[in-house]
């Protein structure tokens, strides 16, 4: 089960007032019903969201309904469930959708009924990618520009930052950001979806900022690496050539204590001289007395 579907089933079963009910059917259907010649046609691959519109509707109103399942199309393998109503108009009324272009405000007059309208609309045309898949995404696809600013509207009321986009084929709202999408969860009452959708973010989060301290780390290592085998190679260069006797004692000694110790950085190898010798050098010292060191070598090239 895909995580868009268990979202979908846990709004689903949420406790709704009437009006809440009425706002959330008036989301469903303005994204997912098409008038036809049988009447007003809805469809969903979903069974579970299939009964209970059905169920919810024929709460608000003694209407036929009509099922009926059809094979999926060429992408997909799934039943199409349908439901068909001949006589709509009341219905449409009743959830303020005379008007085909927008909803009636006073659908959407509270934020309890904001809230209903978009979990509708999310239940028609609706998808978020599972957290533990590789970027974050959520959008709510519909055929009418009047519809996706609508909807854009209602969500940004909640200040998510939903934008639109324009595709072939009707118009896209989507979040992008993994927190904006979090709260979008809540709004929709999905909780034990937010709380998968947290803990693996928060995971993913940690791990994140573990890969990159370790990128770090490692580079920070490759730099001290590299740049005590290029010591060493000068400190051998001028011993090739009988040279080191030309450098001050200070110098001769910065080079004894990095061919004694290969792998420390220049802060520990002067943490090291300073205790050994009770000779206090700094860390800029002692790069200063190696600078000597290449620049002779260098000669010698």
């Amino acid at each position: 089960m895909s995580y868009t579907v268990k979202v979908k089933e846990e709004i689903l079963n949420k406790e709704e007032t009437t009006t809440e009910k009425i706002a959330k059917l008036a989301g469903f259907i303005k994204n997912n019903g098409l008038q036809k010649e049988e009447g007003l046609v809805l469809a969903t691959e979903n069974k579970q969201i299939k009964d209970r519109i059905k169920e919810e509707i024929l709460s608000l109103m003694d209407i036929n309904i009509v099922e009926k399942e059809t094979a999926g199309n060429n992408f997909s393998k799934k039943s199409l469930y349908m439901l068909e109503i001949v006589d709509y108009e009341v219905l449409l009324k009743t959830l303020g959708l005379l008007n085909r272009d927008v909803v009636e405000e006073y659908i959407v007059d509270s934020n309890a009924e904001i809230r209903a309208y978009i979990r509708g609309a999310f239940l028609a045309s609706g998808s978020v990618n599972d957290p533990k898949t590789s970027r974050y995404h959520m959008e709510i696809v519909v055929n009418q520009k009047e519809e996706a600013v609508f909807l854009q509207k209602l969500i940004n009321i909640f200040m998510l930052n939903a934008k639109i986009l324009n595709r072939d084929k009707g118009y896209m709202i989507y979040l992008k950001d993994a927190e904006a999408i979090s709260d979008f969860l809540k709004i929709l009452g999905a909780n034990n979806a937010v709380m998968y959708y947290e803990d693996i973010r928060i995971y993913r989060d940690k791990m994140n900022r573990t890969n990159r301290l370790n990128n770090c780390e490692q580079a920070n290592t490759d730099k001290i690496v590299n740049a005590a085998l290029e010591e060493l190679k000068c400190i051998e260069k001028l011993e090739e050539n009988m040279a080191l006797d030309l450098l001050d004692e200070k110098v001769q000694e910065a080079a004894i204590y990095r061919k004694k110790y290969p792998e420390s950085s220049l802060k520990e190898l002067s943490e090291i001289i300073s205790l050994e010798t009770n000779k206090k050098i700094t860390k800029s010292g002692l790069y200063h007395r190696f600078r000597k060191i290449k620049d002779l070598a260098n000669k010698f090239e």
